[in-house]
């Protein structure tokens, strides 16, 4: 921008008093070729800066490459994109060069000696780099200075042009088409040095003003004059409108300072429209730049907060940096939570400037800092986890020698506990722990699918047993109770001839059971239900024998003792059918024997319950 954006002085009889945008909280006015500040922070991530669209992507490149692009920017010697990128460059170069050093063992920490630096060669040729940019960049500004001077000078020339206008007598087809001339040498003349703008436009005001009056062109032409002002300004006007909706406030900003530009280089308009015409500008600037106060008003408030949560998410990273794991499982658990941290930390934006990078420092430090006690830790932990690999080979190997075996029982057991042994072994090294557990699970594999297909090929007496059974119920359904012993005798006789056959075929298995207790329960009800009476009354009357003073408890004690064994011995029966269900192998013949099984365990803990009972029932009278 050429000159600040500030009233019209001594416009009484040419344009009323105007007032002009003003910059608000961090974004400064700019003019062609002076160094700016951008107008929000920007916070330098250091693992993944952000790169925008049009922007250079320094995060994944090596120091030489950043000298290259470097070099080259320099080289091409274009000024504003050097100034642009040269301060992310050097940032960019100073953190891969401190990575590096610490990759390789080079980097001085506080308080320890110096080592021979390997980097001094590249950092010399950065530093020389950095040092042409500066004083291609000083002598950039000189010149921009130097040209700046030179428009100073042409412009006051303009003015004494203009007011040697009003010195000669000329007519008004010389004289108005010299000064439109010299208003347009004035638009195409550049800035001028920054403290000397708003006096030379002064000057230039005045005389303009002075040479409007002076000529007293006739009505005709000063009215034609003016009108064309007047159109110019009410396109300025609207432009000017149109901006209020913009949604980005700092564009508008930075684009109606062109337009107060523009309104500065048109001459008058009448009279009567002087006032009106910059009303309205003045009101649509003045909605501009409240929106841009506003909007850094907000920013700074969202600022603090953003500081607020950075500093609780520092605090917090400081915490886990201090606990000090002493098991795997612990440090995994704090990687979660200060990987946690580092999430919600890039959900957060910036902090004011001056705060920004000082917070994202102390984040980064408790990072590191917990990272390197991590490592440090697992270089420990290597003897640690090379002792449990060779634990888990030795049960490997004693997998492998059992997986042949052909004792279903005795193998299954074994198994089972070496997979129990297993889960009491601490971790190993990740590029080993999968390889070691696929031998352990193979092996464990083999000797389950061969269980299976053993146990498999029984599948085809099932439908005999099936045919059995099915012909044991039609003898039950067609017989005719007799009563007393006969009916005992006959009871019994379908039970055992029912339960000496085997397995039937899953599927068929529960129609077939209630089809079973239908048939009984249709003869034989009021028996079966004795049976049961009679051995809970055998209870009773170990019971009362044993508070019979003159009799010894002895026998209710044994009894409970049975009960309680075969309560323990159901139990264990039971978990152990659950475990081995986990290794069968994945097979048709497989399922059908997990299924079998599920039944065995649904069966043994309805037995449970009633163990349960008779031993309470016991418990409760002792």
């Amino acid at each position: 921008m050429e000159e600040n954006t500030t009233a019209l002085n001594d416009q009484q009889e040419v344009e009323p008093k105007q007032e002009f945008a003003q910059a608000g909280p961090q974004e400064p006015v700019t003019e062609q070729g002076k160094e700016v500040e951008n107008p929000a922070p920007q916070e330098p991530d250091l693992d993944n800066p952000k790169v925008e669209e049009g922007e250079i992507d320094l995060s994944d490149k090596s120091l030489n490459e950043i000298l290259s692009l470097f070099g080259q920017m320099i080289d091409e010697g274009e000024q504003q994109k050097l100034y642009k990128y040269a301060e992310p460059i050097k940032a960019a170069f100073y953190k891969v060069l401190r990575k590096e050093k610490i990759a390789s063992g080079n980097f001085v920490e506080v308080g320890k000696e110096p080592q021979d630096n390997p980097f001094e060669e590249v950092e010399k040729v950065f530093k020389d780099m950095y040092a042409r940019y500066k004083s291609s960049r000083a002598n950039f500004n000189q010149e921009i200075q130097a040209h700046k001077e030179e428009n100073l000078a042409e412009k006051q020339a303009i003015i004494d042009a203009i007011n040697g206008l009003m010195e000669k007598a000329e007519d008004m087809n010389h004289t108005m088409p010299a000064f439109r001339e010299l208003q347009a040498k004035w638009k195409a003349t550049g800035n001028v040095p920054q403290e000397k703008a708003r006096e030379i436009w002064d000057q230039y005001n005045r005389s303009v003003e002075r040479f409007y009056d002076f000529l007293k062109i006739n009505k005709e032409f000063r009215d034609l004059d003016f009108k064309k002002n007047y159109e110019l300004k009410t396109e300025l006007c609207q432009k000017a409108e149109l901006l209020v909706e913009d949604k980005d406030p700092i564009r508008a900003f930075n684009e109606l300072q062109k337009l107060h530009e523009e309104w500065k280089e048109i001459g008058p308009v009448s009279k009567e429209q002087r006032e009106e015409i910059w009303e309205r500008f003045k009101a649509a600037t003045s909605k501009i730049n409240k929106r841009h106060q506003d909007f850094f008003t907000n920013l700074k408030e969202e600022q603090k907060a953003n500081l607020k949560a950075k500093t609780e998410l520092c605090e917090l990273a400081e915490e886990i940096a201090n606990n000090q794991a002493v098991e795997s499982n612990q440090w995994n658990s704090l990687s979660k939570k200060m990987e946690n941290l580092q999430a919600r930390w890039k959900s957060i934006g910036f902090a004011s400037r001056k705060d920004n990078q000082k917070i994202y420092e102390r984040f980064r430090a408790a990072c590191d800092k917990f990272y390197n006690s991590k490592r440090e830790f697992y270089s420990k932990f290597k003897d640690v986890m090379q002792e449990n690999l060779k634990k888990k080979e030795d049960l490997c190997e004693q997998a492998e020698k059992i997986k042949d075996s052909e004792d279903w029982k005795k193998a299954t057991d074994q198994l089972i506990n070496l997979q129990n042994v297993w889960k009491t072994i601490g971790p190993v090294a990740r590029k080993q722990s999968d390889a070691v557990w696929k031998r352990f699970r193979a092996a464990c594999d083999e000797f389950f699918a061969r269980k299976a297909k053993h146990f498999g090929d029984e599948g085809e007496k099932f439908e005999e047993n099936l045919t059995a059974k099915k012909a044991i119920l039609e003898e039950i359904k067609a017989y005719q109770p007799k009563g007393g012993d006969a009916d005992k005798d006959a009871l019994n006789e379908f039970i055992s001839k029912w339960n000496s056959i085997g397995f039937v075929p899953f599927k068929e298995k529960e129609s077939l059971q209630k089809e079973y207790d239908a048939a009984l329960n249709l003869h034989f009800a009021d028996i079966r239900d004795l049976d049961a009476e009679r051995k809970m009354g055998r209870i009773r009357r170990l019971i009362s024998d044993a508070k019979n003073p003159g009799k010894s408890d002895r026998g209710i004690r044994t009894e409970r003792e049975k009960l309680l064994n075969k309560f323990r011995k159901l139990e264990t029966d039971i978990a152990t059918l659950e475990n081995n269900m986990g290794f069968f192998a994945k097979s048709k013949n497989a399922d059908k024997l997990i299924e079998d099984i599920k039944s065995k365990i649904a069966a043994g803990k309805e037995e449970l319950k009633s163990l349960e009972q008779k031993i309470k029932m016991i418990d409760k009278e002792f």
